[in-house]
């Protein structure tokens, strides 16, 4: 079943780097179409993830492509974003965002403590981004390790690695 699904480049790289485990619980934040939950759920086994974003239309259509998995109890979806999203009591292994704007461009303050609250206490929080074309990852990967710093995580490496037309970036921490 693995390597089914056609996806970007940046987007099968985030699924490498989340070394996604059967039995994992993970949360994507910015889920558009769903595409890395039809990556992730090909790799899950007894595990689920749950997926958001604030935008009906993309859940809808992730939900379209991830119906199987839907079924299955694999995934699930919300219209949300991370501040009103209905997660109960739910602790995440890996949380996830590729691109996300809030974590790119924002002050998300009010965000990461949601996710901190929502993190297992060996869970990683990943943060990818892809700079613009001609730019690396650096400067967009800088700002995030101090404000993930003041949200009480602790950085447990940041990633880089090149699509042949652009790098990508990702900032990898863990609860303090």
């Amino acid at each position: 079943m693995a390597g089914r699904t056609k996806a970007a480049g940046r987007l099968i790289w985030a699924v490498e780097v989340l070394a996604v485990e059967p039995a994992d619980r993970l949360l994507e934040i910015g889920c558009g179409q769903g595409v890395a939950v039809s990556l992730v759920c090909e790799r899950l086994d007894g595990g689920s993830i749950t997926a958001i974003d604030r935008s009906a239309k993309m859940i809808e259509a992730a939900r379209r492509r991830n119906a199987d998995h839907v079924a299955a109890g694999a995934a699930s979806f919300q219209t949300a974003t991370p501040l009103d999203a209905d997660l109960g009591g739910a602790l995440f292994d890996k949380v996830f965002a590729v691109n996300v704007g809030v974590f790119v461009r924002g002050q998300p303050v009010r965000e990461l403590a949601v996710l901190y609250e929502h993190l297992a206490p060996k869970g990683r929080l990943f943060l990818f981004h892809e700079p613009p074309p001609g730019s690396t990852p650096a400067p967009i990967s800088e700002p995030m390790l101090t404000m993930l710093d003041g949200g009480g995580f602790r950085v447990a490496g940041v990633l880089e690695h090149d699509l042949g037309h652009t790098r990508v970036g990702c900032v990898v921490a863990g609860k303090r």
